[in-house]
């Protein structure tokens, strides 16, 4: 048998303020997102918002469905909404914020599972990573310079 160690780095901002100016203004753009999510059951609005390569920011917002399934996350709103419209455009940087309508959420809040394994596809596709900055509604912002970080064993077309 053989141990194997795998290590992630992150980034951890005290505020939004210390992240660059154009980070600063993606998460605008993300929490203007959250504004617009159709969040009823969960009571949980999340936004996104991504910076492609041709300099066009996308954002998504999450949309719940009483058939809790047949919702859908933000981050996959914007990124499929940036695969539809620019198929052919890096995504180059993802901004997400996250907040509860029932209590304060301070903490970064990662992008869940399904959402990792859809911004995989797109970063492996493009051969690029995609930096991800999130936060909750306040306080730290994470940034992590690849999706490897965040799913370091990836399930991507190379094994199919």
């Amino acid at each position: 048998m053989k141990e194997v160690k795998i290590e992630s780095t992150l980034y951890v901002f005290n505020a939004i303020e210390e992240v660059p100016d154009t980070i600063q203004s993606l998460m605008k753009q993300a929490f203007s997102a959250r504004q617009k999510a159709y969040a009823p059951y969960s009571k949980f609005s999340v936004g996104a918002a991504l910076l492609l390569e041709n300099g066009e920011i996308i954002t998504g917002s999450n949309q719940e469905n009483a058939s809790y399934p047949s919702g859908l996350c933000a981050e996959r709103t914007a990124i499929y909404y940036a695969g539809a419209k620019y198929p052919n455009t890096k995504i180059l940087k993802m901004a997400i914020t996250a907040g509860s309508q029932t209590k304060s959420t301070n903490s970064p809040i990662p992008p869940c599972g399904a959402c990792r394994q859809a911004i995989a596809e797109y970063e492996v596709n493009q051969e690029t990573p995609i930096e991800i900055y999130f936060m909750g509604e306040t306080g730290k912002v994470v940034k992590s310079n690849s999706l490897a970080n965040l799913l370091p064993l990836v399930f991507d077309k190379s094994v199919l």
